[in-house]
């Protein structure tokens, strides 16, 4: 009995057993952990990538959104250059012409369509001409005069638009939103009719006219979309926005 009393009893088989299924579950849910954690790290990198990379792509965009709104103003700076040139070129060899007969033809004298050599072309240069040198109240009377003399000429339409333009920057607005009007009414095929619509835009704007502002530029924005008015009419919607107009 002492014998026995002193060997130590036998470990239940179940326990032994529990306690090993505890072991190797500890160690399965330390790997799972690791695993896991090694998981969420790599996704976090690559988050992080992403993330770097949509940044870059919004600065790319930014950039590319800029230079492509520059080269927009550029581009109808330089449109509008070039329209001036082209159609100073138009009149000037029937004003080179006047000039050589009439000294008077290619200086003050020049102002008057019923002396400018005779012809459309001259008439309409002499009108240009006042609206380049800034001589609005007379370049109106000259646009004035050739759509009476010459209603029918290739230029008339031209020379309606650039009567608006006159009275714009002389700051006349509603006289020149009714020229460019005219140019939509009379000429609704003129190259110039988007341009034109812009402008009563513009007008209505300085009169502040909000709605119908809204309502013209909106229109010249949806209609022409890629010309340089559209963009413009754009332009100053955003603007208006800004001001909360």
């Amino acid at each position: 009995m002492a014998g026995c009393a002193n060997t130590p009893p036998e470990e239940d088989p179940v326990q032994i057993k529990l306690k090993d299924l505890d072991t190797r579950l500890e160690r399965i849910e330390r790997v799972v952990a690791n695993q896991s954690l090694l998981e969420l790290a790599n996704q976090i990198d690559a988050l992080r990538n992403d993330l770097r990379g949509m940044h870059n792509d919004v600065d790319q965009l930014s950039n590319n959104l800029e230079a492509s709104r520059k080269q927009q103003r550029d581009l109808y700076a330089d449109l509008d250059r070039r329209m001036k040139s082209l159609e100073s070129r138009g009149g000037g060899a029937a004003g080179a012409a006047a000039g050589s007969g009439d000294a008077g033809a290619s200086g003050a004298g020049g102002a008057d369509t019923s002396t400018a050599g005779g012809d459309d072309k001259a008439a309409y240069q002499a009108a240009f001409n006042l609206l380049k040198d800034s001589q609005y109240d007379r370049a109106i009377a000259a646009f004035q005069k050739f759509l009476i003399v010459y209603s029918d000429s290739s230029l008339a339409d031209n020379a309606q638009y650039w009567l608006g333009e006159a009275y714009y920057v002389n700051k006349s607005f509603p006289e020149a939103q009714a020229a460019f009007q005219r140019v939509i009414d009379k000429y609704p095929q003129s190259r110039k009719r988007p341009d034109a619509l812009l402008k009563i835009g513009y007008c209505q704007y300085e009169s502040k006219q909000w709605d119908l502002a809204k309502g013209t530029l909106s229109q010249v924005a949806t209609q022409f979309p890629d010309a340089p008015a559209g963009h413009l009419a754009q332009q100053r919607l955003d603007k208006m926005a800004t001001e909360k107009h």
